[in-house]
């Protein structure tokens, strides 16, 4: 895959698997990682394979996605590895196998883009409820030691004061809005990996994560982060769509990666952990005016059209409290200039 041949992602990877020593828990375990080829999951991946490739106990990996060749074309080489394993999953069905033995489930697999929520409200609410059920129904026959689910810091809903989400506060969702399939879904899974744990034994473990940006992106995905962040690496202008006032906890997406296996690792069970880094809270404004100082363009404001409008987040604060997360020992390493610059610096070496 082009991300590969960046030498700025090379160095990232590389640098964050050495600072993070606790990975080496890993070692010998059996992965399975659904929505393999997404923006947080591939990441975890990416993350996972350049362990690999520096230590002599490799952790297993078993990408699950609906696409055997869309999975080659995003790890290339490192696919064919012996560690690497394809497993073809699609989350809205239960055609599918998991390994005699797994140590662990990461489930990332689900549909997140504001356009396609819009667009396929029943299979976004339905593939979230179902995915993480037929995974649950099967991982008691593989002998799975926790499965991480991969929530939504949108199950939180909207609130009025300024301060961050703690992870027991919940605000109101609309329930009559197709939007809002996606948020109800993820509550309602929340509940199900809970459910599983208490009924049947299965220790499930939930994570929360904030706005994800980072280049595992794909060029497809319209969520502004990532729009934004190729616009601005192709040279250009930035277009706001709103006044961009609402504030979001942005978290690269390496250091989502490394929180999720910090979870995973170290979390308690039944139990949900925010992911963002304490010192990534920015509005959707300085966002865009950070990404266009990265690449040296410009933001421009257009009014957004109707359709344009019911896809936006309802969240005017979506901040996360991340203390429960820092409890476990895990630090975030990419603060919002860095970050930023280094996704417009990886896009800009490999398009």
């Amino acid at each position: 895959m082009r991300l590969y041949q960046s030498k700025q992602w090379n160095t990232d990877l590389i640098e964050t698997v050495n600072a993070y020593p606790e990975l080496n828990r890993f070692s010998g375990k059996r992965i399975m990682i659904t929505g393999a080829c997404g923006l947080i999951c591939s990441a975890i991946i990416d993350l996972l394979v350049f362990f690999n490739e520096s230590h002599q106990e490799p952790v297993q990996i078993y990408a699950a996605a609906r696409s055997e060749q869309r999975v080659i074309d995003r790890f290339g080489d490192y696919a064919l590895r012996e560690y690497f394993h394809f497993i073809k999953y699609d989350a809205e069905t239960d055609d599918f196998a998991l390994p005699l033995q797994l140590d662990y489930i990461i489930h990332g697999a689900g549909n997140a883009t504001p356009e396609r929520i819009m667009k396929y409200p029943v299979e976004t609410m339905t593939a979230n409820f179902q995915g993480v059920y037929h995974l649950l129904k099967k991982a008691g026959d593989s002998k799975v030691k926790r499965l991480l689910y991969i929530s939504s810091s949108e199950v939180y809903g909207r609130k009025e004061t300024a301060s961050g989400f703690c992870e027991s506060e919940y605000g109101f969702i609309d329930l009559l809005k197709e939007r809002n399939s996606y948020s109800v879904g993820k509550r309602a899974a929340e509940t199900l990996c809970v459910s599983f744990a208490k009924e049947y034994g299965i220790e499930t473990v939930i994570v929360r994560p904030g706005h994800i940006y980072g280049p595992t992106a794909t060029e497809r995905d319209n969520r502004v982060s990532s729009a934004w962040a190729y616009a601005a690496a192709k040279g250009e202008t930035i277009t706001m769509k709103s006044a961009g006032q609402q504030v979001r906890s942005y978290c690269h997406c390496l250091d989502c990666a490394t929180a999720i296996l910090y979870v995973l690792l170290f979390g308690e069970s039944q139990t949900a952990y925010n992911i963002a880094n304490r010192d990534s809270k920015v509005s959707i404004r300085d966002m865009a005016l950070l990404y266009a100082k990265a690449a040296n363009t410009e933001v421009v404001r257009e009014d957004a059209t109707e359709a344009e409008k019911r896809a936006f987040n309802p969240m005017d604060n979506s901040t996360l409290n991340s203390e429960r997360l820092y409890a476990l020992g895990w630090t975030g390493r990419f603060r919002p200039e860095e970050g930023f610059r280094e996704t417009i610096r990886v896009l800009q070496e490999i398009l």
